[in-house]
């Protein structure tokens, strides 16, 4: 039997370091059927320059990019509870590491997948290190060529860790007519591998056909209001429409079938009535 979709709601850094709202999010997504959520993990050191970090930004948190930063990130702390969160709710939860250091710090969890974000799928030292840990990775194609995908497919190969692929396009939101949904199938058949689908498209149509192209993984973006502050919001579902997004995604697995042409139970009695005449007049 086909396994079912597994469905991530990613929370990344939506929860705009109040570990309520991240408890909130968690909560939709374990109440909408989602398999996981999944957060972003930065060294803010390693992933932007002093001179950018001293520069000037307003956020909630104060006037430099630096503390906007940082107030976005969770710490150990943060994670010890969102780990201990989840396992009471039942949900999984992992994240993808945008620095070496942000890896070996998510490590420390006994999280059972590995993600590799768009950004991060050219970065040959990271994809090792991850590929090493053995467990599943979801590897996202967003500003990608062919020679950066097939590379991080040799190195997950290499190292006998397994992954499938996402088709990704990395913009927020995502314009429909960006979304080329043919990949799906040009993805699995090119690398012989599951695919999946990371969306950043405003509603859930996209999503849905996605679906139908008989993608392993689903990753969408949540939120509790797309009016808050922070750069993903846009890009993500509320918890209303997540909750129908999963619901139409198990309809539309159930629906697909097997693809064995069959006359089934039901139509037994329909074909007699509606064939009965074809026997008076042969």
């Amino acid at each position: 039997m086909k396994k079912e979709i597994f469905i991530v709601a990613e929370i990344g850094i939506n929860h705009n370091g109040d570990m309520e709202i991240c408890k909130q999010l968690i909560d939709g997504a374990k109440d909408a059927g989602c398999d996981a959520v999944k957060f972003q993990k930065r060294d803010i050191d390693k992933v932007y320059t002093q001179e950018f970090l001293n520069s000037s930004r307003e956020s909630p948190w104060g006037s430099t990019q630096r503390e906007q930063k940082q107030g976005l990130e969770f710490g150990f702390e943060e994670y010890q509870e969102v780990d201990r969160y989840c396992k009471e709710k039942g949900i999984e939860w992992f994240a993808s590491a945008w620095d070496l250091n942000s890896q070996e710090f998510l490590s420390q969890f006994n999280s059972n997948h590995n993600k590799i974000a768009s950004a991060m799928i050219v970065y040959d030292d990271l994809l090792r290190v991850v590929a090493k840990e053995g467990k599943h990775t979801f590897i996202s194609t967003g500003m990608s060529t062919h020679e950066n995908i097939q590379n991080a497919v040799e190195i997950f190969r290499a190292a006998n860790c397994p992954f499938e692929l996402m088709h990704t396009v990395s913009t927020y939101p995502m314009k429909v007519e960006d979304a080329n949904l043919k990949c799906i199938p040009m993805l699995r058949n090119r690398y012989k591998c599951d695919v999946g689908y990371s969306g950043h498209e405003a509603g859930l149509a996209i999503s849905h056909a996605a679906a139908a192209l008989e993608i392993t993984s689903l990753e969408r973006h949540i939120t509790l209001d797309r009016s808050m502050y922070g750069s993903d919001q846009s890009a993500s579902v509320q918890l209303n429409g997540l909750r129908e997004l999963v619901g139409a995604i198990r309809k539309i697995e159930t629906a697909l079938g097997d693809g064995e042409k069959r006359i089934i139970e039901g139509e037994v009695p329909i074909s007699k009535k509606l064939r009965e005449h074809i026997s008076w007049n042969g």
